[in-house]
């Protein structure tokens, strides 16, 4: 009974992190292009659209979470908890420093470190899913780039229609309306992430825990994503407020696509590559922040595997008993921090 408890309450703390994450990537456009200009009001709007989408839509990617990357026998109240517990950690770690993460791969990475820990793993599935990882954000890019060169071509004329008053408000409104958009796509794919161990394990409705699950997403996006709305608005590269609806738009759409498909796919690397797609075409990218990007590009990298080493680890602990393997590994992490002390010491001698 305290194993049940304990599962759904970091479950119910995993989705507030997930609003948290996710208030990055659906506001941060309209955020950081002016149309919203407190954040509370951008959050409580990402909030609100995320919940429709999950309840909506948010069915097909829970039933991939909760039995199509490992069998659904394994899923466990212990292993549901070693899961959540792994990709929460990765998670609310991330967002504590104010880095957008997406939190299909840090799911998907716990999910798997389960499956190489009890050698039963659905590897083409898993397979595909990376796949689908890698490729779309060079797809929402590419897509934002070429909107990007049409948009710089038309700005003479527009830039002389977006001073009338109207012109402007209409803008705004589109972007708004454009955030809540991905916002309702963020929904739809990721609110599986947090409930979706749940229900492969029995021990809830895929129907009420997309309905829960919401109600904590939105909750999250309002109490925990200012930090991260400020990264993905303000901190990469300028927007206006016409690029910022192309952001959304393209971004939103290709999760949607992938959601109705039931593949659970990193909306926030959408999103940050649109934004970067779209500053390349109008040659702006000089305005992003090196270290920004570089610290957001490695937690994009570590992310996944942390949370794999972390829900392998525990059930190795845990589950099997076995603190030989958590020996191993540390073993394995010492031997690279100790050739890199060695190295360095050999470059200042040098």
């Amino acid at each position: 009974m305290f194993l049940l408890i304990i599962a759904f309450a970091i479950s119910f703390f995993f989705a507030m992190n997930i609003g948290a994450s996710g208030a990055a990537a659906a506001m941060g456009t309209a955020y950081g292009g002016g149309a919203i200009k407190k954040r509370w009001i951008a959050m409580v709007l990402v909030g609100i659209a995320a919940m429709l989408g999950a309840v909506l839509g948010g069915g097909a990617v829970v039933k991939t979470i909760g039995g199509g990357i490992i069998a659904s026998s394994l899923l466990s109240v212990p292993i549901v908890v070693i899961i959540l517990a792994s990709a929460c950690m990765t998670l609310f770690f991330a967002n504590l420093l104010g880095i957008p993460l997406s939190t299909s791969e840090v799911t998907i990475g716990s999910v798997v470190g389960v499956g190489i820990a009890y050698h039963s793993l659905f590897a083409g599935k898993v397979l595909f899913i990376v796949t689908v990882w890698l490729v779309l954000p060079f797809i929402a890019f590419l897509i934002a780039y070429v909107i990007g060169k049409i948009l710089r071509k038309m700005r003479p004329k527009f830039h002389f229609l977006s001073k009338k008053p109207l012109i402007r408000t209409a803008l705004i409104v589109f972007l708004i309306g454009a955030g809540c958009y991905e916002a309702f796509a963020a929904g739809m794919n990721n609110v599986a992430n947090a409930v979706g161990p749940l229900v492969g394990a029995g021990l809830i409705s895929s129907n009420i825990a997309v309905i829960v699950g919401g109600l904590f997403v939105a909750l999250g996006a309002v109490a925990l994503g200012g930090k991260v709305l400020e990264t993905n608005g303000k901190k990469i590269t300028k927007l206006s407020l016409l690029r910022g609806s192309m952001v959304s738009l393209t971004s939103g759409t290709l999760v949607i696509i992938a959601s109705i498909f039931g593949l659970p796919v990193p909306l926030v690397q959408a999103t940050t590559m649109a934004i970067f797609g779209i500053g390349k075409a109008d040659n702006d990218l000089k305005l992003t922040k090196s270290e920004i990007v570089k610290r957001i590009l490695k937690v994009w990298v570590i992310s996944p595997t942390s949370a794999l080493i972390i829900s392998y680890i525990l059930v190795q602990l845990f589950i099997m008993n076995d603190i030989y393997v958590l020996i191993a590994i540390l073993s394995a992490f010492i031997m690279p921090v100790g050739y890199m002390s060695i190295m360095k010491r050999k470059k200042i001698k040098s």
